[in-house]
């Protein structure tokens, strides 16, 4: 974890306390007698947060966010469309597998993101990750998935800059 600021901490420790008791407000439905366990969980949370999540800002370009989101939206509803296919084949039709895929991203960041974004779209999850790269579940081993990850990973790559 690089050094930050004092100030910088101060914030980042805000915005984290500040979210994490937001959380427990709406899971708490708003009862104020639930704030003395609520109090311990949100310092739990924050310190955890700074172990599991270092306040160290990773660069996000806005330019990549729009690529991601077009990327992640389009794939979606086309990926909705090809498991609504494939149900109605019925099981016969499937040949799920699992398959490992290499992944170049460097940022711990972008390689979470990459790994749960494969997990949310339609006939894949994520079920392993190493510095290597990646296993996924697939519905249908003949589906272009590599081609698909790689295609998310380049996208990922510009989301993060030149950090990836």
């Amino acid at each position: 974890m690089r050094k930050l600021r004092y100030g910088t901490m101060i914030r980042f420790l805000t915005i984290r306390a500040s979210l994490f008791a937001g959380l427990w407000w709406i899971l708490a439905e708003g009862r104020s007698d639930a704030w003395l366990f609520g109090c311990i969980a949100v310092v739990a949370a924050t310190w955890a947060s700074l172990w599991l999540w270092p306040a160290a800002p990773t660069p996000i370009r806005l330019a990549g966010v729009v690529g991601f989101l077009r990327f992640f939206i389009w794939n979606s509803i086309r990926g909705g469309f090809q498991v609504a296919g494939m149900a109605l084949r019925g099981r016969a039709a499937l040949q799920p597998a699992l398959i490992v895929l290499p992944v170049n991203l460097q940022n711990d960041c972008a390689r979470v993101l990459l790994i749960n974004t494969l997990g949310l779209m339609p006939g894949t999850v994520g079920v392993d990750m190493d510095d290597a790269g990646v296993q996924l579940h697939v519905l249908d081993r003949r589906l272009p998935v590599a081609t698909e990850a790689q295609a998310l990973e380049a996208v990922i790559s510009k989301l993060f800059g030149a950090s990836s």
